[in-house]
């Protein structure tokens, strides 16, 4: 899927941005996410984010081989300052060649390394997007990161065959929208989603 390095700080920068200005008043909305809160996405990208720091040091444990589906992710009382922590680590990880070269753990799943970093970058950028649909915010995201989310998801829907891609059913988009909404299509979302919509 690539075989080149991507430099997954602009990408986290923009997803800790968005954490950072969720409204405790927002932690129960829904997001594009079926049942899961914002509070719950929080969770979830706090726990991608170490799955793939870990990946990316080859530290193989239960962050790295926990199904990300074995129990519904939430936040903890210092969610604020641990989630941007994380992801600076992640980036600071995946900066270094190494975690792009051999095989590498995430989920339980094993991949080469260059197919984490892959997926890394998608899970960044359309938790991005989960998480700025569902609290209202701009989404700014890195577009190299939206580059590879893109081609990680065209790739994947490719091999799953027509109508699914690795997230569920392929939403059909435009061949001329943008390359985030068409990626959000691939990930089974509409780009249009909105809170009660």
């Amino acid at each position: 899927m690539t075989d080149t390095t991507l430099d997954l700080g602009p990408q986290a920068l923009a997803v800790a941005r968005l954490a950072l200005a969720v409204r405790d008043d927002q932690l129960a909305a829904p997001t594009p996410c079926p049942d899961l809160a914002v509070r719950h996405l929080l969770g979830h990208l706090l726990g991608l984010s170490v799955a793939f720091r870990d990946a990316g040091r080859k530290d193989f444990g239960a962050t790295t081989d926990t199904a990300p589906d074995s129990a519904v992710p939430d936040i903890g009382p210092g969610w604020r300052e641990e989630l941007p922590k994380v992801l600076d680590e992640l980036a600071d990880v995946w900066r270094a060649p190494a975690p792009w070269t051999g095989t590498t753990r995430a989920g339980g799943i094993e991949m080469p390394g260059a197919v984490a970093g892959a997926v890394a970058a998608d899970e960044l950028v359309i938790h991005g997007w989960d998480l700025a649909r569902a609290t209202g915010q701009p989404y700014d995201p890195d577009p190299a990161a939206v580059r590879a989310s893109y081609a990680f998801l065209w790739a994947a829907a490719d091999e799953t065959g027509p109508g699914e891609g690795v997230f569920g059913p392929v939403v059909p988009v435009p061949d001329d929208a943008p390359l985030l909404d068409r990626a959000v299509g691939l990930s089974g979302r509409n780009p249009g989603w909105r809170p009660g919509r």
